[in-house]
């Protein structure tokens, strides 16, 4: 099975950059009160070492994301993005201590046609989320689209990274999760019964993780019918 899941993998990249790629977010995982705090917003295949430029090919294709600020008591407000080169950026400033959750999601994606590789006819939708933490009152990332697939950030005492893949509000359980780094190295795990995994980050280093789903509702986007929504989370960590 994984080695028929690569392959796949591997087709898709070839036939479409736009679909084998995800967006994710990059930030600082601790900020710092009244200090500008950074996000980036990027498109491409990071264990491949591809990044797209903001005015390339297949970025504008994806670049139709809303990006929100969570704020430690709940409140929620829009991050107004700025293009660069090869990623679109946002700032906030913390007030406050406690557990900030950015959230991206995108479901502004024209329907794709696949049929011609057996994949079939379907329509994207990406959600990414970054955790800054700004004092010691730490707390799980919050979650902001239930209407797809999304990586929410648990609370640990063990030094372990503790994640939780939602699907509309629900625990999404016996799903694969993928963790990449540079080089090509990537891990593969499973969740559990309660959408969880865990692991170790053994380097310093960038670690982008995705998750993927298809749910097998058909419908229709700008006058397209499709036979599924292909859901991607993705979720980042550089230390």
């Amino acid at each position: 099975m994984k080695k028929i899941i690569i392959t796949i993998s591997l087709l898709l990249f070839t036939i479409s950059p736009m679909f084998a790629h995800y967006l994710w977010l990059e930030t600082d995982r601790t900020g710092s009160l009244q200090k500008e705090q950074e996000v980036r917003v990027y498109f491409g295949e990071y264990t491949h070492g591809v990044i797209e430029k903001v005015k390339g090919d297949n970025f504008p294709s994806v670049a139709k994301f809303n990006l929100w600020l969570i704020q430690p008591d709940g409140s929620k407000k829009v991050l107004k993005t700025t293009a660069k080169e090869d990623y679109y950026v946002a700032y906030f400033i913390p007030k406050a201590n406690g557990t900030y959750t950015v959230a991206l999601n995108n479901d502004n994606i024209e329907v794709l046609d696949y049929t011609e590789w057996d994949f079939g006819i379907f329509k994207t939708h990406y959600q990414s989320t970054a955790k800054v933490q700004v004092g010691n009152i730490i707390a799980d990332t919050k979650t902001l689209n239930t209407d797809g697939i999304v990586i929410k950030e648990l609370k640990s005492t063990n030094g372990e990274i503790k994640l939780q893949v939602l699907f509309k509000g629900k625990p999404l359980t016996k799903n694969e999760f993928q963790i990449y780094v540079s080089d090509l190295w990537s891990k593969t795990l499973e969740t559990d019964d309660n959408g969880e995994v865990s692991f170790q980050l053994p380097w310093n280093t960038k670690y982008t993780m995705e998750t993927v789903y298809e749910e097998r509702v058909p419908g229709s986007y700008n006058g397209k019918d499709y036979e599924f929504v292909w859901h991607c989370a993705t979720y980042c960590i550089n230390q």
